[in-house]
Formats: structure tokens, C-alpha cells, sequence
């Protein structure tokens, strides 16, 4: 289990710590097929609970699925619009062909959630961020960035230079198959070097700020620079 608190003293993960004692190591210990069932049994109950909690039942193989609106966002992927917005000089709206016909990137990381647990070895697909941002031009004054979930409540931000780095993703597969809607697909944000959190999912709006606006979990409390190791005691330390 992570601490509760990062190097500074900032609260990380408290809100969800209680709510993954219980049904969240499920999937963990059960494997994917009793936590699948599981999750088909609570659907009802996840559509009713506006907290998100109950979206820590695990399920989608070895992953935890976590939802701050209680239900699972679902766009087909010929109806995906990603918006590139703010201070760029081309403002964009890519389709997931679109995506796809920049350079693909592969990327074997780990998975890290600020609450304690990790998937190894993942596969991911997609474009770099990096690129996305090149296509529409960031302004000079431009310095961060801001992105917002079709889920209509998640936002996350990285600095542009966090944003550059070489294992930032707009990602289009997981495990070699298209991101699904429990992972956050068609399209979502994989940031490999930071807290699962900072991977925004069911991605839709990526807005170039002059500073950084801070997300959804950042406004509650958690750390904004959400490097791992920095809340768990594991020495992850960030390279490059």
C-alpha cells in the first residue's frame, strides 16, 4: 500500500485508499475471471454511485478500473474526436485515424497506481504527445497543458515539458489491442514515468495554457508533479 502522503506532506490517495480495501485486491488475488464476474454482478450499483468508489472493482484482466463518475464513458471509435485547443497556431480535431497515421510509438512500462498497485511489463500504443502538439503549433506563451475526459468531470496537466518527453503517449492500444472503454478508450493518455492518475482517460480535449491548471485529483489534495516513487517509498525516480 502506498503512503498517503508525498515527499512534501501533500495528501496522495486518501480518498481512495478505504474504497480499495475492500473489494479493490479482488482482482489481485481472484485473477481476471472472478473479477470480471464481480464487476458484471456491481454494475447496477456502479451507475447509481456518483462518488466512483465502487469503479475500484477490479476488472479488464490485471488492471483496477477507477471512474470519479461512477460509470464507464463509452464513444465508438468512428465517432472519436480528439480536440487540440488554446494557445496553439493550428487548432486541431483529430480523428483515431488521424492518431494513427502519425508515427506509432511502442512502449513496455509498468502501470503504477498512486494507491499501492502495479502492472508490469505493459504494452502500449499510440502517438507521442509530442507530436500531437507539434501538428498544432504550441505558442511561445504556451507552457502548459490541461486535458479533459469525455466522462464530462476528469481533467489532468503537465507541464510542456513533461508533455515532450519520449514516453508520453496519446495511446490507441493496450496489450496490443485497441484501448477498450474500461481502459479508457479509444483514445487516452499514458504517461509512463508518473502516477496512473496523470494517465488521463476517455482523452478529449488537449488545451495548450500558459500555466498549469490543476486537474481533477490535484484540486483534492493530490501531488500535481506526480512522479513515481515520490508517495510510495520505491526509488522510481524519473530519468531524463
Amino acid at each position: 500500500m502506498a503512503d498517503d502522503t508525498t515527499s512534501g506532506g501533500t495528501p496522495v490517495g486518501r480518498r481512495v485508499v478505504l474504497g480499495m480495501l475492500g473489494l479493490g485486491a479482488a482482482g489481485v488475488v481472484w485473477g481476471s475471471k472472478v473479477a470480471d464476474a464481480l464487476n458484471r454482478v456491481l454494475a447496477p450499483v456502479q451507475a447509481m454511485d456518483g462518488t466512483g468508489l465502487t469503479s475500484l472493482i477490479p476488472a479488464a484482466g490485471r488492471f483496477r478500473i477507477y471512474s470519479v463518475v461512477g460509470f464507464l464513458p463509452r464513444r465508438s471509435a468512428a465517432e472519436y474526436r480528439l480536440k487540440v485547443t488554446g494557445l496553439v497556431e493550428r487548432p486541431l480535431e483529430l480523428t483515431l485515424a488521424d492518431l494513427k497515421a502519425m508515427n506509432p510509438v511502442r512502449l513496455v512500462r509498468d502501470f503504477q497506481c498512486v494507491t499501492g498497485w502495479r502492472v508490469p511489463e505493459v504494452p502500449w500504443k499510440g502517438a507521442l504527445l509530442a507530436d500531437v502538439l507539434d501538428a498544432a503549433g504550441v505558442k511561445p506563451e504556451g507552457r502548459a497543458l490541461s486535458f479533459k475526459s469525455f466522462d464530462g468531470s476528469y481533467t489532468e496537466s503537465l507541464t510542456l515539458d513533461q508533455a515532450r518527453r519520449p514516453d508520453v503517449l496519446v495511446a490507441y492500444e493496450l496489450e496490443d489491442k485497441p484501448v477498450t472503454d474500461a481502459h479508457g478508450g479509444p483514445v487516452r493518455l499514458y504517461v509512463a514515468p508518473m502516477y496512473g492518475y496523470k494517465s488521463c482517460k476517455w482523452l478529449e480535449e488537449i488545451e495548450v495554457t500558459a500555466d498549469v491548471v490543476e486537474g481533477y485529483w490535484e484540486e483534492r489534495g493530490y501531488d500535481t508533479d506526480a512522479w513515481i516513487g515520490r508517495s510510495n517509498g520505491r526509488r522510481d525516480d524519473p530519468v531524463g
